[in-house]
């Protein structure tokens, strides 16, 4: 087994932002795959976030962020468990960050759930038509509209966007971090963004 570096724990620490003890523990059960290890981190974010799924998130923060120009911002509003987690410096980088996300990708919605049916059908509809206009037969259809709606899902779902700052990870990636060092279920409520000039 290879062994376990603080080089390589520092490297896995700054991948996937988990506790070094957690990183340690996930590159040793790994044998010092990194790769495996990053995977072993989400999974076990993946299980905290399911066993807590039922508890209330009734604490947390309201987050801004302006951009410089102070033409562009975001609200977002992060609920955890108790106002102790909501107080953490961690907590609330967080939530600053997925702010600064909001305002420089500009998301429909924060999950999959949440996508309006309207704007789902109305490219349901685009991806259909083109691909009927390219000529592919009908079974095709299906599958290259599937395949668009996975894409449009990446780029307008706040949960599925790879994170600006770090874009090997998704914001789900970056929350499920977040649920395994606090233990707490937490979860992005809602958000606003605003732009200058932009029609509402």
């Amino acid at each position: 087994m290879a062994e376990i570096t603080m080089d390589m724990i520092k490297k896995l620490r700054e991948k996937t932002a988990a506790g070094m003890m957690d990183c340690k523990k996930a590159l040793e059960e790994a044998g010092g795959d990194m790769e495996k290890a990053v995977d072993i981190l989400r999974q076990k974010g993946l299980a905290i976030a399911a066993k807590r799924a039922g508890k209330a998130t009734k604490e947390g923060v309201v987050a801004a962020y302006i951009h410089a120009t102070k033409k562009l911002g975001a609200m977002v509003e992060v609920n955890c468990e108790t106002d102790f987690v909501a107080r953490t410096e961690e907590f609330q980088k967080f939530a600053y960050d997925v702010a600064m996300h909001i305002a420089a990708t500009n998301p429909i919605c924060v999950s999959r759930e949440d996508m309006p049916e309207e704007v789902l059908q109305r490219e349901k509809e685009i991806y259909v038509a083109q691909a009927k206009e390219s000529g592919k037969p009908e079974n095709v259809i299906e599958k290259i509209v599937q395949g668009k709606l996975e894409k449009f899902f990446k780029e307008s779902v706040l949960l599925e966007q790879p994170f600006v700052k770090n874009p090997d990870l998704t914001i789900q990636d970056l929350l499920n971090e977040l649920m395994t060092k606090t233990g707490e279920r937490i979860q992005i409520r809602r958000f606003t963004r605003y732009q200058v000039g932009e029609e509402e």
